[in-house]
């Protein structure tokens, strides 16, 4: 159990023995909290617990404190425990506990860091699910980093995760897709052909007839229009679904799972969950189309399912998709990321749940926001490449893997954020991945070279790392497993690379201030064990973005 969990169950325990003597009324107690303290002065940790209690209690928040304290079974990590105006407590860690903890770390190794919050239940995370008519632009790269990094740490949290790729392959925008590709197919064979309205425009849609041709030659040309449009179209769509899935493999994202939208229909589960909610009260005919009846739930509004030419809406495809997550493959929790377009969608799918008879809570959205990319000052709007959308694809080949993954995480997905390419590219401390990569470099060459001596520090006394530099560095590296806690309550995984930020800050001055290989032997062993330490549990942080920890740079 880490500290900072350790401290919540003393804490609620002496609040407890409290209301038993009479020292407090026996009410519901609050909430208890424990933090960070900003101001290392007040401590490892702080709890404002006495002052949230005094609210509800009418009592003197120092004198509940005091009662607390004073209550307060031992703990053998903590060296002090104070009463602090107007009412919090803090938390000092023993320095001989601290130090502990290097070999702790070392211990672990690739582990360290990990949590069993989740103790083996079952979380699907499903996202980027692009329609498959077109490559993914900058903008999806962010949702499919966001997702990849949630699954690693939420398995790093004890969740035992599936990742999921929605395929829209049924539909109108399908339809579209097919007809606007052999609308190009044929005017790559000199036929003056038009597309249609509601199509596809883009420039690879050119390029993707002509790949066809190439392959197909003019078959498609002897076949019944419709026929044609169906076999080409989804030659077109498997030939754009690999793409996507390998652009997304080239950012280092994988899926467990890629899930046909059309399998809803053609095994059962689109039929079954409109008859459930038929059968509940919740669907009705009326003005032609069938409607989900939501303002009986609360909604504002009813929403269409069936149009009335029978054709089932977005919606009916998600209900579908939902009642097969939840009743058939029966996940115990279910996160969607989608596009900030999808914003209005949130509401009405979690009320259809509760109509299903699942709890609406075990559904978690995230909304990822736009990207908007720039080169110092200047907006990039188009690619440079096909004057048309700017790729994923071009991004990764200009700034890399690493340099995506970081810049889309440092940012909390309800936010817009820019992506400044020159930044990315740039090898300089004011580069954030640059500054963390290097730090991780600088890590591995100092060990390196304690090899190249000859030096083996398995038996360094690390009761000898006794400055503050050397501390503060423990106190750091002793901060992961509560990031990575955080991250798998909040899902908002951006913390890590401000966390992978401040790690490298203080290993940087820790190392300005302390010599690592020294004439003093006993001293060297020791600090090239926290150098090693400090080298697990930044290698550890930047796994868990999906990013490489350099040896060299």
């Amino acid at each position: 159990m880490i500290v900072k969990q350790k401290l919540i169950e003393l804490l609620t325990q002496a609040a407890s023995e409290a209301q038993q003597l009479g020292k407090l009324p026996a009410i519901a107690l609050p909430e208890v909290t424990v933090e960070r303290p900003q101001n290392p002065e007040h401590g490892d940790y702080a709890s404002s617990f006495p002052l949230k209690l005094a609210r509800a209690v009418g009592v003197s928040p120092l004198t509940i404190a005091d009662d607390i304290v004073g209550l307060m079974a031992p703990c053998p990590e903590i060296a002090t425990i104070a009463v602090a105006t107007p009412g919090f407590i803090n938390f000092t860690l023993k320095s001989e506990w601290l130090t502990r903890q290097v070999d702790s770390i070392l211990a672990a190794g690739n582990s360290y860091g990990n949590v069993d919050l989740g103790q083996g239940s079952r979380v699907q995370i499903e996202f980027v699910s692009v329609n498959p008519t077109g490559p993914l632009h900058v903008g999806h790269g962010r949702g499919a980093i966001l997702g990849s990094t949630l699954a690693n740490v939420l398995a790093a949290d004890g969740y035992k995760v599936e990742k999921e790729y929605y395929i829209n392959d049924a539909g109108n925008q399908v339809d579209a897709f097919y007809r606007s590709l052999y609308a190009r197919y044929q005017q790559c064979l000199g036929i003056d052909a038009e597309m249609p309205s509601d199509g596809y425009f883009g420039s690879y849609m050119v390029d993707l007839a002509k790949d066809v041709m190439a392959e197909e030659g003019d078959r498609f040309l002897t076949l019944p229009e419709q026929e044609a449009i169906s076999q080409l179209g989804q030659l077109g769509l498997e030939k754009i679904t690999n793409q996507i899935r390998s652009d997304l493999e080239l950012l280092g994202v994988s899926f467990d799972v890629w899930f046909s939208e059309q399998s809803l229909y053609d095994n059962g589960q689109y039929q079954t969950a409109m008859s459930l909610l038929r059968q509940a009260g919740y669907v009705r005919e009326k003005e032609g189309a069938t409607w989900f009846v939501s303002t009986t739930l609360g909604e504002d509004k009813d929403n269409v399912v069936i149009r009335s030419d029978g054709s089932p809406t977005y919606f009916a495809s998600d209900i579908a998709y939902h009642y097969n997550k939840f009743l058939e493959r029966k996940f115990d929790r279910v996160i969607n990321i989608w596009g900030a377009d999808h914003q209005g969608h949130i509401s009405r799918m979690k009320v259809v749940l509760g109509a299903m008879g699942v709890s609406p809570e075990r559904l978690e959205i995230i909304i990822s926001q736009m990207v908007t990319l720039r080169r110092g000052q200047e907006l990039v709007r188009i690619s440079k490449r096909s004057g048309d959308i700017i790729t994923l694809r071009e991004v990764l080949d200009e700034v890399g893997i690493d340099a995506c993954r970081f810049f889309f995480l440092s940012r909390s997905a309800d936010s817009q954020m820019d992506f400044d390419l020159e930044l990315a590219k740039r090898e300089s401390a004011d580069n954030p991945v640059y500054y963390v990569q290097y730090a991780h470099a600088r890590i591995a060459s100092i060990l390196r070279l304690a090899q190249q001596r000859g030096i083996n520090y398995e038996d360094g006394d690390v009761s000898l790392l006794s400055s503050e530099p050397e501390l503060t560095l423990i106190r750091k590296m002793l901060l992961l497993p509560e990031i990575v806690e955080v991250v798998a309550h909040t899902l908002e995984p951006h913390h890590l690379t401000y966390y992978a930020q401040d790690l490298a800050t203080v290993f940087h001055s820790f190392y300005k201030q302390c010599r690592v290989i020294s004439r003093n032997e006993a001293l060297t062993k020791a600090r090239l064990k926290v150098v090693e330490a400090a080298k697990v549990v930044l290698a550890k942080t930047l796994h868990l973005m999906g990013m490489t920890a350099p040896e060299k740079m």
